[in-house]
């Protein structure tokens, strides 16, 4: 049974039409990744599926019973703090517990008290403070007001009350583009364990390769599903569209011999009849067009020139804002083939360092040794809010470019894939991919030996993410790249440098080696955890000794409070005995000889699938037993 089936959907924005007559189906559990250009109509369909907008055309239907999530524009505000924010995202559990406190009825109460118990209501402050911690709040923020935080930040709080929600179907638009790399490999690993349904709106091919099941492609208003991530769905869509225009190629060469017989032959008696069987034929071939493919995304930084070692250099500088040192006692070497990618949480440093190496902040002390050729070239995606809106990419360009010509403007525009069309439309008309294309264009526009990108991908769609790594490849000067983007960082990045605990050291590593490391610190904080709370029992104990009648009333409470997870265990194993069942059914299928003789290809695919979709949902059931076994064997000792 599906949980969402669209149906010959049409979508319509101010009179331009975005899908037409698209289907798709998402079964219970299934993570899709929803991809496509820029403005193709991906937000659109999500808020269609959400039932903010109605269908031009075709249907939308959602499993009755199902429940829906979804991180919405409008950011979370008031003076709840964030960890009773996330809580009260729970409608049902807030409204039972007020009624749990102000009910006279015992009948109702004990009815109350076991949906609560079916909820799991009693570990939901523990569920959602793990959220907000992975998503980069530590416990003194969650105490915090929302109002106290930025739009940024209260964008994760979003998305954490719809992740607390763990619904049936989750929806999520470009979810990563707040989060620092911690929080995005957080969120990676949390939807890969994810056991709900996902369709995610995102650009971020470690994201997708790594916690999807399947690629949704919009493409020509039609929605195609391809298994596997993203890299999966480039080399299938490649192989498709080789074949394709192998196909092409072989009717035209069919078509021009049948049309050159017929033109030959027309006229000549003896051969009218034959002339005639060409045309019917002819008429019969079916029309295949070579794949077109569509412009390549290009992007090319102007050469900056060489500058003698060292570029610039840091000694002893502490840098900050009024009275206050964000970094301290930085001491660092930067030289024109140095690429490296700045790692840390949001809040560490990373854009400070970036508007001291672009001249934005001055030092608090120390000296900054700088080449007097310097030219320094800096990206940040909040320089979108300086845009003049009525201001055309032209207009701006050459009002920073004041003794440049209008060819050497729009080249400059061009580089960075503003046409001609793009270059004369203004800011507010232009989507959010193209207003980092241009303040791309306005960063390089005097040749800079030094590139500061501060996540300059966060708009941008897959291939111009490519387009930028391509044109990152070729560029002569240094790179300094503050981007969660995991990809980009792969593969532009040789070196990495981590900000955290007020400076900023070189780390002695790869991409892989970070992941480790990061994975290795959030154990050791867990096992600290533990060990605190072991010892505030243990102090606890020490100081109170309960009576037999407080005991007895602890283990009624254990027991009442472990109910939930013994019933989570029961269904996991009723789950996998479903799933066992069903494996060795798929593969009594395939083990059947007269399969292969009587079953079209496609039959014989599916069934292959099916048993790969069975194998994982079953890996991914015995995982969560054994983590609810652990955590019952935890609590029980």
């Amino acid at each position: 049974m599906s949980l969402l089936t669209i149906t010959d959907l049409t979508l319509r924005i101010a009179g331009r039409t975005l899908l037409d007559q698209a289907s798709l189906t998402i079964e219970p559990g299934r993570r899709i990744g929803l991809i496509g250009h820029n403005g193709a109509g991906k937000s659109t369909l999500l808020a269609a599926i959400a039932g903010d907008i109605a269908p031009d055309g075709g249907s939308i239907t959602f499993s009755g019973r199902a429940t829906m999530g979804r991180v919405k524009q409008e950011t979370p505000s008031g003076d709840l703090s964030l960890l009773e924010t996330v809580l009260n995202s729970h409608e049902e559990r807030t409204r039972l517990l007020a009624e749990a406190d102000s009910t006279t009825d015992p009948t109702r109460l004990a009815d109350v008290h076991e949906r609560l118990l079916a909820i799991d209501a009693h570990s939901a402050p523990a569920r959602a403070s793990t959220i907000l911690a992975g998503l980069g709040f530590d416990q003194e923020a969650q105490k915090r007001p929302v109002n106290d935080f930025s739009g940024g930040w209260r964008m994760r709080v979003a998305l954490a009350s719809a992740l607390f929600l763990a619904p049936d179907l989750l929806l999520l638009d470009e979810p990563t583009n707040h989060l620092d790399i911690e929080a995005t490999l957080w969120l990676e690993n949390w939807l890969a364990r994810f056991p709900g349904a996902a369709l995610i709106v995102s650009h971020d091919r470690a994201l997708l390769d790594n916690s999807v099941q399947a690629i949704a492609h919009l493409d020509q208003k039609k929605l195609s599903l391809t298994p596997g991530g993203y890299e999966r769905f480039v080399q299938i869509r490649t192989e498709q569209r080789l074949q394709q225009n192998r196909q092409a190629e072989k009717l035209a060469d069919q078509r021009a011999k049948m049309e050159a017989f017929v033109a030959r032959f027309r006229a000549k008696a003896t051969k009218a009849k034959q002339a005639q069987s060409r045309l019917k034929a002819l008429a019969r071939l079916p029309q295949i067009d070579s794949v077109v493919e569509e412009t390549p995304t290009r992007f090319s930084f102007p050469d900056p020139g060489a500058l003698p070692p060292p570029m610039l250099k840091l000694e002893d500088v502490s840098v900050g804002y009024g009275e206050t040192a964000i970094l301290r006692r930085l001491s660092l070497r930067l030289d024109s083939d140095n690429r490296i990618a700045l790692l840390g949480r949001n809040g560490h440093g990373k854009s400070t360092f970036a508007k001291l190496l672009a001249g934005q902040l001055s030092p608090m002390s120390g000296e900054v040794q700088a080449s007097s050729r310097l030219r320094v070239g800096y990206f940040a995606q909040h320089q979108t809010d300086e845009l003049i809106l009525d201001e055309t990419p032209v207009q701006h360009m050459a009002r920073t470019l004041k003794d440049a010509t209008p060819p050497q403007v729009r080249a400059q525009l061009a580089r960075f894939g503003l046409d001609a069309e793009r270059a004369e439309t203004p800011v507010r008309n232009l989507s959010g991919g193209e207003k980092a294309r241009l303040l791309l264009a306005l960063a390089t526009r005097h040749a800079p030996h030094l590139l500061l990108l501060d996540e300059p991908t966060n708009h941008l769609d897959l291939d111009a993410r490519d387009a930028l790594i391509r044109a990152l490849g070729e560029f002569e000067g240094a790179v300094i790249l503050i981007s969660h983007d995991s990809h980009l960082v792969e593969s532009v990045a040789d070196q990495l440098w981590i900000a955290e605990n007020g400076t900023i050291t070189p780390f002695d590593g790869d991409m892989d080696d970070y992941r480790s490391w990061l994975d290795e610190r959030a154990k050791q904080a867990t096992q600290d955890n533990q060990r605190q709370a072991s010892r505030t029992q243990k102090d606890t104990a020490s100081t109170t000794q309960p009576d037999k009648n407080q005991q007895r009333a602890q283990r009624k409470e254990q027991t009442r409070q472990l109910a939930p997870l013994r019933r989570k265990i029961r269904d996991l194993e009723t789950r996998l005995e479903r799933l066992e069942k069903a494996k060795s059914q798929l593969e009594a299928k395939l083990a059947d000889p007269n399969l292969y003789q009587s079953s079209r290809a496609e039959d014989i695919a599916t069934l292959n699938s099916d048993l790969a979709l069975v194998s994982q949902k079953q890996e991914e059931t015995e995982m969560h037993w054994l983590e609810a076994q652990d955590e019952l064997e935890n609590a029980t000792n």
